[in-house]
């Protein structure tokens, strides 16, 4: 019962329908480039911009959605985005041109960028600073929870109806949940400090990109989310041209991925409450690295699943880390914008699938070895930011 006490219970109904809604997209969104390839027969490049769009409209789309935040309101975002985020499901279920999917992840991506810094921003306004960093990480379990139970939900309703099927289930959630929004937070009065008329978004945007330590941040991440983009994009496709059945052993990969985060991030998390943040985060690039690597050159299931382990300690020493850093380093009235402007390390997110499509068709053996070596890269970002001044 003292857990439930630990967070305020508007905090506790964010995670929640955290779990909730990342549940309704890990139906859908891992599969999307298999069900370009299988039902639209679309090419490696085209699902690669397709996959891709989405971080690359959340770039752009994470500033001034987090402006919007902290000048307008989180409530008032975040109630018009999800709406709008649940008829993109809609229309992903409805299309029939693999090229109006294009169109539809942008928009999906767009959402995200809005939605998440917005919903973050929402909970650090109602935590105590010295509870803020096991936010991030309870967050960040939350959404590996889902990322257990969604995609094999989506592959059994995929497998004993129609394909579109888990589309339409996930917008209604999306629709659901956003209902549920309307009633929760206008029970509760915001606490917020809104940006004056005087802080517009061309002054905002001088004083956040004039953050050195913000934009060395956001360099790091840039390389990290280049090379996890692989995992949606390049990674089921490879599995595809190697194995047979790759749908179901993609589906095990991503489940087995939430399942070692779920084991090993409480064990983690208190190793790394020992070490220093850029040990943590060099150590993570590491793995993340070695990860990689081994997907490259497995040609067998187990090797896979050797190779999503490592990958995946990857990703528990740095993912948590990162929102955590720029919250602490935002002024107090320009939280979510620069939670906001944090999501242009996305670009990354938008230049891995498009950068592993083009190497699966013409160094598809060293394609892994490549991004690995550009995923290593971010590490001299990372110890230059965390220099003194």
């Amino acid at each position: 019962m003292k857990l439930l006490y630990y967070f305020h219970p508007l905090v506790w109904i964010i995670l929640f329908g955290t779990i909730f809604t990342r549940i309704a997209s890990f139906m859908t969104m891992p599969f999307l480039a298999i069900y370009l390839h299988n039902v639209h027969a679309a090419s490696p490049m085209l699902i690669g911009f397709t996959v891709g769009v989405a971080p690359l409209f959340a770039t752009f789309g994470g500033f001034i959605g987090g402006y919007l935040t902290d000048r307008f309101g989180r409530k008032i975002v975040i109630i018009i985005t999800i709406f709008v985020w649940g008829s993109v499901f809609f229309g992903f279920a409805l299309t029939t041109l693999a090229a109006f999917f294009v169109f539809l992840n942008a928009l999906n991506g767009l959402c995200r960028s809005f939605f998440e810094p917005a919903t973050q921003a929402l909970m650090i306004d109602f935590t105590d600073n010295d509870k803020k960093r096991r936010l991030f990480s309870v967050r960040y379990t939350a959404i590996n929870i889902a990322a257990v139970i969604g995609p094999l939900v989506g592959v059994m309703i995929s497998t004993l109806a129609s394909p579109i099927i888990p589309f339409v289930i996930t917008g209604i959630m999306y629709i659901v949940y956003g209902l549920f929004l309307v009633i929760i937070l206008n029970k509760y009065e915001m606490r917020q400090k809104l940006l004056t008329n005087e802080q517009n978004i061309k002054s905002v945007l001088h004083i956040v990109f004039s953050d050195y330590k913000l934009l060395l941040f956001l360099a790091g991440g840039t390389l990290i989310g280049l090379g996890y983009a692989q995992f949606d994009s390049t990674l089921p496709q490879l599995i595809q041209l190697k194995l047979e059945d790759g749908v179901k052993l993609y589906s095990l990969l991503i489940s087995l991925n939430a399942v070692v985060v779920l084991i090993l991030q409480l064990p983690i998390s208190m190793l790394t409450e020992k070490v220093s943040i850029l040990t943590s985060l060099i150590t993570g690039i590491i793995f993340f690295a070695l990860g990689l690597i081994m997907f490259g050159i497995a040609n067998a299931a187990w090797l896979f699943i050797v190779a999503i382990v490592i990958f995946t300690i990857g990703e528990i020493f740095t993912f948590p880390m990162m929102n955590a850093v720029i919250e602490e380093i935002a002024p107090e009235t320009q939280k979510a914008t620069y939670l906001g402007a944090s999501q242009l390390k996305n670009i990354g997110g938008f230049i891995g699938p498009v950068l592993g499509g083009w190497l699966l068709i013409h160094f598809q053996e060293q394609l892994f070895l490549i991004i690995a070596l550009l995923v290593l890269i971010s590490i001299p970002f990372y110890k230059r930011a965390f220099q003194p001044s």
